[in-house]
């Protein structure tokens, strides 16, 4: 038991510092501990750059096709459409702000309350939104970090251009562009001042961005120790084997944390995850053989999974 926690103790000391500073551990409701690794300010910004990109260049496309159609099934009516009357124009006005509006906040809530909690550019670049303290992801603190990005950096950016706009007419805007400077800075250089980078929309959410692992779960540990041996251990002879009621507990989620705690975790760590798993299933957890029962365990929900998969079921995580 002492060997194996040896090499983890040396990646630990050969690990860059600036990985050591934006470690942090997540404590899990069942008790698990995980560690996680907060995302670069740049990553940040360059995924808010590509949704941006996104979203604004989908709304081109829209507007192109909308006005292009319309165009089409008015040729030949004899209606022009330059001659719409004011009251069409409001509305048509008042359905696009309101499509704008849904699709501004739609592609940030939809994508980052699903099973990845991360939108295409968190994706592309590696990184994802997770509740801190070990809470669930709620909608209600999506949402709250979502509206307040806009006051922190969008109405801003707005305004600025405006004050702009009036500059170069001629008109007098005081003191109010220093305003707004002041206001956009605030916000953007936020992160810089506490020590897990979260911007406003963070604090008041409760939430914090995170790298996503990449690796995918790597085969040889599913043939390696008692599940290499059909879930017999070789310390107690013991086979285990769980049943459908068992397995269905938990969903991919909790499978990389059991995956990345069989690689890293200390044997102490290792019996409280064998614990938890024991009472979560009803079983008695005894003492003793505890990799092994959490190899067999592995084993067994990974393979139960991907044949979920194979026939087009996903269990993302234990509340799915």
């Amino acid at each position: 038991m002492s060997r194996r926690a040896a090499p983890s103790r040396t990646r630990d000391r050969a690990r860059p510092p600036g990985d050591d500073r934006r470690t942090r551990t997540l404590v899990t409701p069942e008790g698990l501990a995980v560690s996680l690794t907060l995302a670069p300010r740049g990553s940040r910004a360059g995924a808010l750059v590509i949704d941006v990109t996104i979203i604004l260049f989908t709304l081109i496309a829209v507007a192109l096709a909308l006005a292009w159609a319309l165009t089409g099934a008015l040729d030949g009516t004899g209606l022009d459409p330059d001659q719409l009357s004011r009251g069409a124009g409001e509305f048509i006005g008042v359905v696009l702000t309101l499509f704008v509006f849904g699709f501004w906040y739609g592609y940030f809530l939809v994508q980052e309350l699903g099973p990845r909690g991360a939108t295409f550019g968190k994706r592309i670049v590696g990184i994802r939104i997770a509740a801190r303290g070990g809470r669930r992801l709620t909608p209600e603190a999506v949402i709250a970090r979502n509206l307040l990005r806009d006051i922190e950096i969008f109405y801003p950016l707005v305004f600025l251009s405006q004050l702009a706009a009036l500059g170069q007419s001629g008109e007098e805007i005081g003191v109010l562009g220093w305003a707004a400077t002041g206001w956009f800075a605030l916000f953007a250089l936020f992160p810089f001042f506490n020590r897990d980078a979260l911007r406003a929309g963070d604090i008041i959410a409760g939430t914090w961005v995170v790298e996503r692992p990449r690796a995918r779960l790597a085969a040889v540990l599913s043939a390696q120790g008692a599940a290499a041996r059909a879930g017999e251990s070789a310390v107690t002879g013991v086979r285990y084997d769980f049943g459908e009621a068992e397995l269905s507990v938990y969903g991919e989620k909790e499978l990389q944390t059991l995956e990345r705690m069989l690689r890293e975790a200390s044997p102490e760590a290792l019996q409280a995850v064998h614990a938890t798993i024991c009472r979560k299933i009803g079983w008695d957890p005894g003492a003793g053989d505890e990799r092994a029962f959490l190899e067999a365990f592995y084993a067994q929900l990974r393979s139960r999974l991907e044949a979920d998969m194979r026939f087009g079921k996903r269990k993302a995580d234990k509340y799915a």
